[in-house]
């Protein structure tokens, strides 16, 4: 596996040697240039508060936190394997730190929500599109992946490509990665030695989604690291709690985790007023994801309905496939330009649309839309986006 060159081994010079050695033998070290006042009384909070600084954030909220994905992804989680900060942007950006020299290259899907080119840039990478193609429903193009590996990642590669990034449910497609998909790219990761940064966050609102869907988190056979956090899960983006979870192959593994903890170390763990929630808060974490899934879902399902019934709309609209996520893809006619329409719902509505060039959908007839409002909310402004669009056709 490659690593960024800016992260290398570094030296442990005598004296920290000698240090760890006797705090393995259960020894206390005193640090006689201490500048923690929290542990000299000090502490705003009280003076009996202390606070130690761990790279991967509070022990105590990590292994509550691995305790309670274990059985919510049903698979076993080690804390140890565990990093918390403060949300799946940061994430992306210290993954990219991990892996990318400068030039270096991510593969990303394509349609997409515009997040990984902007954190590429600010982290000096590229970000390489591979495509999802619609034929009822959403799936990867094996073909433009494998170009892109055969082009960027030969022997005398300069700038080689590190990481793929799946979206699972991607937005806005909302399609998951299926178990032939899975297999396909963890071959080609273990061909061409990259690893897999797999985005889940949306994977417990699944709508009209296939049987043969599974989480990437935890998969042993490639370096994979698996970001979530709360800002989907409990509808809390204001919580800034996010995570990510390094599993594959032990050498990998432990070579990853080594550079990580030196980028973790240097950003400084989250907030204690945050870590101290995290119990509570994931006390509400079901109940609030099964309400936000089910108002979802029923949206999803009067939007079909209205969109295919021609007492009610001519038919030109349609929605795709939707397997999972916050939102849906509508469909019209390519002849509409996508931004006479949006000035115009602007106009008329004072709604802001989100037509599929912002994620990158290449044709005009796309636009996506999102399942969260209230139902009687989203029925009345989808009615008036519907009349709208009919209008150009009329």
């Amino acid at each position: 596996m490659y690593f960024s060159h800016r992260i290398e081994d570094t030296y442990v010079n005598a004296l920290s040697q000698r240090s760890n050695e006797l705090q393995g033998q259960g020894i206390a070290i005193s640090h006689l240039n201490d500048s923690n006042p929290t542990h000299f009384g000090l502490s705003v909070h009280s003076p009996d508060f202390e606070y130690s600084a761990s790279a991967r954030g509070d022990e105590r909220a990590r292994i509550y936190l691995t305790q309670y994905l274990s059985k919510r992804y049903q698979r076993t989680l080690d804390e140890k394997h565990l990093y918390l900060l403060n949300s799946t942007s940061q994430a992306y950006a210290w993954l990219m730190m991990l892996l990318c020299d400068p030039g270096d290259y991510i593969l990303y899907p394509r349609p997409g929500y515009p997040l990984i080119e902007s954190i590429c840039s600010l982290c000096s990478a590229h970000a390489l599109p591979y495509h999802l193609e619609y034929d009822g429903s959403w799936m990867i193009d094996y073909v433009s992946i494998e170009e892109q590996l055969r082009e960027h990642n030969g022997v005398e590669s300069e700038h080689r490509i590190k990481a793929i990034v799946l979206i699972n449910p991607n937005n806005p497609t909302g399609s998951y990665v299926k178990r032939q998909e899975r297999e396909r790219i963890i071959a080609l990761c273990k061909l061409y030695d990259i690893a897999i940064i797999t985005d889940e966050v949306f994977y417990d609102f699944s709508l009209d989604a296939f049987d043969d869907r599974d989480r990437l988190v935890g998969e042993k056979n490639v370096l994979t690291f698996a970001l979530d956090g709360f800002s989907k899960m409990l509808a809390a983006p204001d919580a800034k709690v996010g995570w990510i979870y390094v599993s594959g192959p032990e050498n990998d593994v432990h070579a990853a985790q080594k550079r990580l903890d030196m980028i973790a170390d240097d950003f400084l763990p989250m907030s204690s007023y945050i870590t101290r929630e995290i119990p509570s808060l994931l006390e509400r974490a079901d109940a609030q994801s099964e309400k936000i899934r089910v108002r979802c879902m029923t949206n999803l399902t009067w939007l079909k309905t209205y969109t295919t019934d021609s007492n009610e709309t001519q038919g030109i609209v349609s929605v795709l496939r939707t397997e999972g996520a916050w939102s849906a893809l509508l469909r019209y006619p390519s002849s509409i330009d996508d931004d006479e329409l949006g000035i115009m719902l602007l106009n008329k509505n004072h709604s802001m649309s989100a037509p599929g060039y912002f994620f990158d959908i290449e044709t005009n007839g796309y636009m996506s839309v999102s399942l969260l409002p209230q139902s009687d909310t989203f029925e009345k402004v989808m009615k008036e986006t519907i009349r709208i669009i009919e209008s150009f056709i009329e």
